[in-house]
């Protein structure tokens, strides 16, 4: 099938385009790129007028889930909860049961993938750092990574052992992958519901302090410098970490970090509601955090905007608060939530935005570049900056509706995606 493409205003950070043109698609890959273009006989085609086409965007910390948790999320609803939020690629992390720490696992999730919806959302598994990430043995990461892995974590919990930390960066090292850390000292966190500071104060909730946070970051820093290796910090939420990795930037080391959109909108006063769906780790922060993000964001010190997309049953989230399990799903509102507290309020722009969704992940995990130029394989995202909508979690694609912004305005709408020559339109 032939697709033409009509009137979109195409934004390539690679090739430093933005502008109002067509682009035909033949076979799956892009045949040309300019005003008014003429298609073949039989080829489908879309007026965009309004919409942005962005190089396929990539979600770098997902859960999907499976296996062990399908009743949260499977590979097939969370690749149709990709689609529909405008993500062609996602990145799973090994927090399943079994543990994704074995190279049958990694077979596994990438063939069953290719089956979902014709394959028009890439999944790319994370492994595990260590075996059954119980952070003491290291997981065999040379055939890990022969097998398909694009990257190392423990996600879910630190690799709190300063020395299984620093073999894990040495073989990462080697095989030119990059180890992501869930940034938590768990010795300071331990039974904590949220952020401490007031409002955890004036709730009698127990309570996480930011500096777990900021010195497991500021020891990998540390190890980073004398065994040079490419160092990601997964969800970054306080003001300290980020100052840490704005430093070792600046100290040209290889250290990156990614912030979800719940931790650029809420702040710690969500947690008042008791909503369960306010619950997540790391906790949503004070204002100042919150505004640290956006500084980052705005500075390149945080590279990478990432829903850590975490499925939850109803059930398991209708307890009490200190009770429920951490985690918001976010793939479907990521895209609305970035351009209403980003692009809107002029922290980012478009093309900005579209660095930190598409460009930046794939850097940071060696992926092949995405190019909205001839010759290239067709992968897109198509999303409508100025278009309002009400979420409806009902309305997710995803297995699960854990999240706290049921009922919200947004401004940008995910429209569609275009990938391994399949058009998805939500």
């Amino acid at each position: 099938m032939n697709y033409l493409l009509k009137n979109g205003r195409v934004i390539d950070p690679l090739t430093d385009h933005d502008g109002i043109a067509d682009i035909l698609i033949v076979d799956g890959r892009i045949e040309a790129v300019g005003k008014n273009l003429k298609a073949p006989a039989g080829t489908e085609q879309h007026d965009l007028t309004g919409v942005v086409v962005a190089p396929g965007f990539t979600d770098m910390h997902v859960h999907l889930r499976e296996p062990g948790f399908e009743h949260k999320e499977t590979i097939e609803t969370g690749c149709h909860s990709a689609a529909a939020g405008g993500f062609t690629a996602v990145c799973c992390m090994p927090n399943t049961q079994p543990a994704i720490d074995d190279p049958s696992i990694i077979r596994m999730i990438i063939e069953r993938a290719k089956k979902v919806h014709q394959g028009v959302v890439d999944v790319y598994p994370v492994a595990a750092v260590t075996k059954d990430r119980n952070g003491k043995l290291l997981a065999p990461m040379i055939e890990l990574a022969g097998a398909g892995a694009v990257a190392f974590t423990d996600d879910g919990a630190p690799v709190a052992d300063a020395e299984v930390m620093r073999r894990a960066l040495e073989y990462a090292g080697m095989l030119r992958k990059t180890v992501i850390q869930h940034a938590e000292e768990t010795s300071m966190t331990k039974g904590g519901a949220m952020s401490e500071g007031f409002v955890s104060t004036a709730l009698g909730m127990p309570a996480m302090p930011r500096a777990a946070e900021d010195v497991i970051v500021a020891r990998d820093i540390h190890l980073v410098r004398s065994f040079a290796a490419q160092y990601h910090v997964a969800h970054i939420s306080t003001r300290g970490a980020v100052d840490l990795v704005r430093t070792a930037k600046r100290d040209g080391l290889s250290v990156t970090c990614e912030v979800t959109p719940h931790h650029f909108t809420l702040t710690d006063e969500a947690v008042r509601s008791f909503d369960t769906n306010t619950k997540m780790n790391p906790p949503l922060r004070s204002a100042d955090d919150v505004e640290a993000m956006k500084e980052g964001l705005r500075d390149g010190t945080i590279d990478v905007i990432a829903t850590d997309h975490a499925p939850h049953s109803y059930d398991e989230k209708e307890v009490e608060y200190v009770y429920a399990p951490f985690g918001i799903v976010g793939l479907e509102t990521s895209i609305g939530l970035s351009v209403s507290e980003l692009v809107l309020p002029g922290i980012l722009t478009i093309a900005q935005l579209i660095e930190k969704c598409s460009v930046n992940p794939r850097k940071i995990l060696g992926l092949p570049e995405l190019r909205i130029e001839p010759g290239a394989r067709a992968n897109l995202t198509l999303f409508d900056p100025a278009k309002e909508w009400i979420v409806d979690t009902q309305k997710f694609k995803s297995k699960s509706k854990n999240s706290p912004f049921h009922g919200r305005t947004l401004t940008g709408k995910p429209l569609g995606i275009f990938n391994n020559g399949v058009l998805f339109l939500s």
